[in-house]
């Protein structure tokens, strides 16, 4: 792939696309013969805080069948003592106002922690995608590059074995004419 003179300096105004980083990156990469391929899984779990792991741990036991069964089980016993066991004491009698207002402030808190994390998640998943294109990209070059050798080494090879034709037919035109 050959740059031309408008690829290889952005223009001043415009922002350089992320593929061009990319493409900088690997040529770079390429020029210093330097391995492309990280753990980028690594990577990314270094660079998070307390918080964003517990986004995660919330977001893993929320979306668990571990959660439903527990917080069904839990709004079961929570009906049946209101409901049956403590009928003239009740804390929360028949609509069960605390119960929705627990629920309501569980889905409050937890669905910005579940979007948290799948921000997260989907930020990981643009960094391994970009890693990927990344080492695709040096694949492509590379493999670019070696045809390109292996072309250039088969016409040099082809013209060296014309040439030995060529002075195999002289010498053998030379022994003919020796021979009449």
């Amino acid at each position: 792939m050959a740059r031309t003179g408008s690829e290889a300096r952005p223009h001043p105004l415009r922002p350089r696309s992320k593929a061009a980083e990319i493409e900088e990156r690997v040529r770079e990469a390429l020029s210093r013969r330097e391995m492309l391929t990280r753990d980028v899984e690594s990577e990314y779990e270094e660079k998070i805080g307390l918080g964003e792991r517990v986004a995660d741990l919330v977001a893993e036991f929320g979306g668990s069948w571990k959660f439903i069964l527990l917080f069904s089980g839990i709004m079961a016993v929570w009906m049946i003592v209101n409901s049956f066991l403590l009928q003239t004491g009740a804390f929360d009698p028949y609509p069960y106002i605390l119960l929705n207002l627990i629920l309501s402030t569980l889905a409050a808190v937890q669905a910005p922690i579940i979007m948290m994390s799948q921000n997260r998640q989907a930020a990981k998943d643009r960094a391994r995608s970009d890693h990927q294109y990344e080492i695709n990209l040096k694949s492509e070059i590379s493999l670019g590059e070696l045809s390109r050798l292996v072309e250039e080494l088969s016409e040099q090879r082809f013209r060296e074995l014309a040439e030995n034709q060529r002075r195999q037919i002289e010498c053998l035109e030379k022994l003919l004419a020796e021979r009449s």
